[in-house]
């Protein structure tokens, strides 16, 4: 069976690495935690951190951190359903809003509940997924202070996830600016100007952050060491958190070239070989990992003597060409993740979750 490893001591020091810069810079900070997945066993060693908020766009996975630890903040991350509401207001003590008839149906069911429901109202600032318009979030904001069980305690944008707008000082000055007039125009106080995200930490260190943005939501760089900016990694954090295992489940020299009229694979797609190389072998490895858990492009092979050489629903094929380093059957492959591969093996139930280096 293919597992997954969660490095806590590596994890460990990239959170507290991010800790101490935030902290530098008087920001407040949130974790991502959807790319665990809702595993209670890796949440459960997550929140063993000095966390005060957490972050994600499941309720599933909320209801998870709140059965581990009531107490903490939740967040939940993306404007909500309105079948969702129930749960919402009562696994997320906060939630990211841009419509106002949703805002409506959760000050209802906070008043339901006993509750105050907190919300960040998110702001377009041309990314162009979620975000009221700004010619629109004067008349938003009026509308949303006249709910009695809503609170307002944020103002927020996302960029850089859809088409990749990067952040820079002028659209974040712009966010704080926004802060200031609905300050100023209503006489309430905005305490979060939630401008930041993984693709956000480079401007810290080139100081332009404006002062304003005070709040950031983090996963990527957390888990995966990531600069997500600049798409490399940070020379100080650790980028092998999660390692993937895939056992071999058979090995045998075979040829290069397939042998028959070729149609289409599971994927459609039509692959044409060199056939030059008829006649040609090589050690072929079966992993016992396939597209259904994540797909290829996704891997690193570790060991960068091997090739992947194709991937059906259950099972990837690996080119070992002489296996040289004398792999066999029940040997495992190991291989680094990138964002989306880690995202689709934690969502994987197929795949065993182990703790490396635990307490």
């Amino acid at each position: 069976m293919a597992f997954i490893t969660l490095d806590l001591k590596k994890l460990k020091s990239n959170f507290d690495y991010l800790n101490t810069l935030f902290k530098k810079n008087s920001i407040e900070w949130s974790i991502v935690s959807k790319m665990l997945s809702g595993n209670k066993k890796y949440l459960t060693e997550l929140l063993k951190f000095d966390i005060n908020q957490i972050c994600d766009s499941r309720v599933s996975n909320l209801k998870v951190i709140k059965s581990i630890n009531p107490k903490i903040k939740t967040i939940y991350i993306k404007p909500p359903a309105k079948r969702s509401i129930s749960s919402i207001v009562k696994y997320a003590d906060v939630s990211m809003n841009t419509e106002i008839e949703t805002i409506k149906l959760l000050s209802d069911e906070a008043k339901k509940q006993n509750k105050i429901h907190e919300i960040i109202i998110m702001i377009e600032l041309g990314e162009l997924r979620e975000g009221v318009l700004g010619e629109n979030f004067i008349d938003f904001y009026e509308s949303v202070f006249k709910l009695k069980n809503i609170e307002v305690i944020g103002i927020g944008t996302n960029l850089s996830c859809l088409y990749g707008v990067l952040p820079n000082h002028d659209k974040l000055i712009q966010l704080s600016l926004y802060e200031q007039l609905i300050e100023a125009k209503f006489n309430r106080q905005i305490p979060y100007v939630s401008g930041g995200s993984s693709v956000t930490i480079p401007l810290i260190f080139q100081n332009l952050l404006p002062k304003g943005i005070n709040h950031f939501r983090v996963g990527e760089t957390l888990f995966l060491g990531t600069d997500v900016y600049n798409n490399t990694k940070f020379k100080k954090m650790h980028s092998e958190i999660f390692m993937l295992y895939s056992e071999i489940i058979e090995l045998i020299e075979k040829p290069i070239v397939p042998m028959g009229e070729l149609g289409t694979n599971v994927e459609g797609e039509s692959i044409e070989f060199d056939q030059t190389n008829i006649g040609e072998t090589s050690n072929r490895a079966i992993i016992d990992l396939g597209l259904l858990d994540v797909e290829a492009d996704h891997l690193e092979l570790v060991d960068k003597s091997l090739k992947i050489t194709g991937a059906s629903s259950d099972m990837i094929v690996i080119d070992l060409d002489e296996n040289k380093k004398k792999y066999k059957v029940g040997d495992f492959i190991k291989f680094k993740l990138d964002y989306m591969g880690t995202l689709r093996i934690m969502n994987s139930k197929y795949i065993e979750k182990r703790v490396k280096n635990g307490s």
